[in-house]
């Protein structure tokens, strides 16, 4: 009898043990969601008891997520720990088979269609992720202070973002980069997210400016460091500046004076041009290398460990700059117009029925609303579709429109409070598996979120992530109800693990 009821307690959860914080603000998201995707279908439908509307079969996944939630906290507790690994596994095989039998949509091949319906396994995978991480983070003898470990744990993200990016759907890949907010919590250094922030803005300035000319910049700050670290004299700093300026400029220079009269004889658009790109990394690249073997030829180790430790920042920072072209290069045609036009805002009014379509529309979507809205139904713009894919990513659009800036800060309220919720949660918990699973759920939706909205305002290209909870698709909330119910379940049970 004691043993039936000890296995009762470990599967059923009572209602008085749910954390009511989370799970309102879950039925509230996901109702508001349903709410805001019937309203971009309203002019065009009349019942909801459809799964030939949008808003029909979103009701319908609703009602099978309700159902998989209840059977979640009926659930033991334990299984979710000690399956996480092979449900990890097993989720990298079915992503693995939309290379060969998924679905192109939007250029991307990420879908399994059966009959009216599709699946979206990369939705699934990010929860087996959080288990894996959890399970693996959480066993015995685990440390982020090992490189093994380390290695490992970059694994178990990069592999499935890797294979979602063979499927081309860079944005759904980016996502699983939330990751390093869990690693970080968990102990992994700092520097080592100095180096990740500092190698995507050496990307953002190699697509916004010459790789040549970033470069340059980077090579004369180096060796500037190292010479106020050895307090160089006075003609030393001089020099920097005079070459900074003479390399910086070095390709506008050349071409001027290949424009004069009495260079007429040498005058060569094609010459100039390698001139004057040559010169300036020449220039910087030579007095880079006066400095520092200036300063190595000292023969002190703490010296040269800190010089070396510069000259392979400068290194890998000048690597990223010239590797930025090359990875814009290699992408769809669609997504390089997308990046061009977040680094070039001013581009957007120029190409309004190309490919800043989308942005525009949603920008006006939301400002069109004002302070309080249209009103539900009544905005004139989803009803129109003027935003396409208005019930997916863009629907942060209707919210704008039809409810206003009150709406607008009402969600993002919402966000808030569930994302700080899970993150008392996730101090709470006595077992590590618990706390870093809470930690991995709260990274997900904390990157969906910041990026959805950011893409529809115009903050982030566009990139094609939904809104957790409140988008359109079955896939990405079976996903996310998946996350929060299982962190349900372990938070009712925390005192027992």
């Amino acid at each position: 009898m004691g043993n039936l009821r000890g296995d009762f307690r470990r599967t059923a959860t009572f209602v008085g043990e749910l954390d009511y914080v989370l799970l309102v603000c879950y039925l509230a998201l996901v109702a508001i969601g349903w709410l805001m995707i019937y309203s971009t279908g309203s002019a065009y439908t009349t019942t909801i008891f459809t799964i030939n509307s949008v808003a029909g079969k979103q009701l319908l996944f609703v009602v099978l997520c309700m159902v998989l939630m209840f059977f979640i906290q009926m659930s033991d507790w334990s299984f979710w720990r000690t399956f996480g690994i092979p449900i990890y596994l097993i989720s990298l095989v079915v992503l693995s088979g939309t290379l060969v039998f998924g679905r192109e949509v939007n250029g991307a091949t990420a879908w399994y269609q059966f009959g009216p319906f599709s699946f979206q396994p990369s939705e699934f995978v990010k929860f087996s992720t959080c288990l894996a991480m959890a399970s693996y983070l959480s066993g015995t003898g685990v440390t982020l202070r090992e490189t093994r470990t380390r290695l490992i744990a970059f694994a178990l993200f990069l592999i499935p973002a890797f294979i979602i990016l063979l499927q081309k759907d860079t944005g759904s890949a980016l996502v699983f980069f939330s990751f390093l907010l869990v690693l970080y919590r968990e102990g992994l250094p700092g520097a080592w997210y100095a180096f990740s922030f500092g190698s995507a803005l050496m990307i953002i300035l190699g697509l916004i400016y010459s790789p040549i000319k970033v470069s340059v910049v980077v090579l004369l700050i180096s060796a500037g460091r190292i010479a106020w670290i050895h307090r160089m004299s006075h003609p030393w700093w001089l020099a920097l500046l005079a070459i900074g300026l003479t390399a910086y400029w070095a390709e506008d220079l050349v071409r001027w004076l290949w424009g004069q009269a009495w260079f007429a004889s040498l005058k060569s658009d094609f010459s100039s041009q390698v001139v004057g790109q040559g010169l300036g990394p020449a220039l910087a690249i030579g007095f880079w290398l006066v400095v520092f073997f200036k300063n190595f030829w000292k023969k002190n180790l703490l010296i040269q460990r800190r010089l070396y430790f510069i000259a392979l920042v400068t290194l890998l920072s000048c690597g990223m700059a010239f590797l930025s072209g090359f990875a814009y290069s290699a992408l769809p045609a669609h997504q390089q117009q997308r990046i061009r036009l977040w680094l070039n805002p001013s581009e957007a009014a120029a190409d309004a029925r190309g490919s800043a379509y989308n942005l525009l529309h949603s920008q006006m979507a939301i400002g069109s609303g004002g302070f309080w809205g249209k009103g539900l139904f009544e905005g004139n713009m989803t009803k129109l579709k003027y935003v396409p894919e208005q019930s997916t990513d863009f629907i942060f659009c209707t919210i704008g429109e039809e409810q206003g800036f009150v709406g607008v800060a009402g969600i993002i309220g919402l966000f808030f409070t569930l994302l700080h919720r899970i993150t008392q949660i996730a101090e709470r918990q006595r077992s590590n598996f618990s706390r870093i699973y809470a930690y991995s759920v709260a990274g997900i939706i904390f990157v969906h979120v910041v990026i959805n909205l950011g893409m529809t305002m115009g903050l982030f290209p566009i990139i094609g992530i939904p809104l957790p909870f409140i988008s359109a698709g079955g896939s990405s909330l079976i996903g996310f109800t998946l996350m929060v119910g299982v962190l349900l379940k372990l938070d009712s049970r925390r005192n027992l693990a």
